[in-house]
């Protein structure tokens, strides 16, 4: 088993807008991943265990959340650990994305 892949991603929303954004938004950023699709996601507080396939592979992880940042760790399969920095910085950036842009825009 390899090490998760670990991203950080800072936000100034406060943790319950957060999540509040993370539940209604997640299915709509796997969306725009077509080689993508989200086959667990189960919340209980302020994290999420998922579960997603990716070139007929699955991956699993879990989302924190806190006050001032979202933590995402995945465990990738090691035909994926080759995508590895190309998923960290898509992670990145649709989780800035869904954390920072304005509702309605």
């Amino acid at each position: 088993m390899s090490a998760p892949l670990v991203v950080s991603i800072p936000h100034r929303l406060g943790r319950e807008e957060a999540v509040r954004r993370l539940k209604t938004g997640l299915g709509r950023a796997a969306a725009s991943i077509p080689v993508m699709q989200i086959e667990e996601e189960r919340w209980s507080g302020d994290s999420m265990i998922f579960r997603v396939r990716a070139l007929g592979q699955i991956a699993s992880g879990q989302v924190d959340v806190a006050d001032d940042y979202v933590k995402v760790q995945v465990v990738l399969p090691w035909l994926l650990q080759r995508f590895a920095e190309m998923a960290q910085a898509t992670i990145r950036k649709r989780g800035q994305l869904l954390l920072t842009k304005d509702e309605g825009k």
